[in-house]
């Protein structure tokens, strides 16, 4: 008898026969922060994959390094699975041209520095510096949050297609907070900000004690790649006096990654800073 992933499980619309590589993702799926590791049982409960097929297809995950198992017997990602993970260009290359500016600008401001990319409706962390100070945030390397609700998601959103921007605003925002965007006409006038000002500065909405500064990375094609942001503790200081060099690091990662936007817009500050 073939196992089915659950009906109920996004992209399924009725039960149907899995495939191996199905089954390796449905499980791996399964780990998440709050997650990190969990039971043979505890998988094949989650996936509703049955128990002796989660078991084989767990050992093939074992042997070839993407699972490891801990001495308690729970299962955990491996290293090989981050290995192929720092493979992914856009990540890697990214990553190389943005770190020299987000240590400086870490070094500047002793606080939560991030990159983050788009992928879907979400905003993807590819890098985050922080200290032990630093406030504690949510966001961590390769976690995801909405895009409505953060800095980063914020800026990706303003300069994503019309036609993502359109979905979201048509679907349910999530609230975090009291001060989370969560209305069309709030979330569009914070675009309109970003489009405008070439920055944001995100108040509360995951996290009231928290707020975070952020502007957009241009790539080759003066497309938007990426958004980097300072995360801190509201009450630690006027968030505007980080917002220049949260400005002029972004261009500085643009300006390496090939943006002639980013080129002229460094011309245009040097001007003005000499007259």
């Amino acid at each position: 008898m073939p196992d089915h992933r659950p009906s109920d499980r996004p992209g399924f619309e009725s039960p149907q026969p899995l495939s191996a590589v199905d089954r390796v993702w449905i499980i791996l799926e399964e780990f998440a922060p709050e997650r990190p590791s969990m039971t043979l049982s505890e998988i094949s409960t989650r996936t509703g994959i049955p128990l002796t097929t989660t078991h084989r297809t767990l050992s093939h995950l074992v042997r070839w390094g993407a699972l490891e198992r801990d001495r308690e017997g729970r299962y955990r990602i491996g290293l090989k699975l981050w290995e192929i993970g720092a493979l992914a260009p856009r990540s890697r290359d990214l990553r190389e041209a943005a770190m020299p500016f987000l240590e400086d600008l870490y070094e500047i401001s002793h606080q939560n520095v991030q990159l983050a990319v788009i992928d879907g409706f979400e905003a993807v962390y590819i890098e985050r510096i922080s200290g032990h100070d630093a406030v504690s945030v949510i966001s961590r390397p390769g976690g995801r949050l909405p895009l409505h609700a953060t800095g980063v998601g914020l800026v990706l959103l303003a300069y994503a297609p019309r036609a993502t921007q359109e979905q979201i605003l048509a679907s349910p925002l999530k609230t975090y907070t009291p001060r989370t965007i969560s209305t069309p006409t709030q979330l569009e006038q914070a675009l309109a900000y970003v489009r405008e000002r070439g920055f944001v500065i995100s108040s509360g909405q995951i996290d009231l004690s928290a707020l975070s500064i952020a502007a957009p990375v241009f790539g080759q094609k003066d497309e938007v790649v990426a958004a980097l942001s300072v995360a801190l503790a509201i009450e630690d200081a006027d968030p505007n006096t980080l917002v220049p060099v949260v400005r002029a690091a972004a261009r500085g990662v643009s300006r390496a990654l090939g943006s002639a936007r980013a080129r002229r817009l460094s011309g245009d500050a040097q001007r003005e800073t000499r007259s």
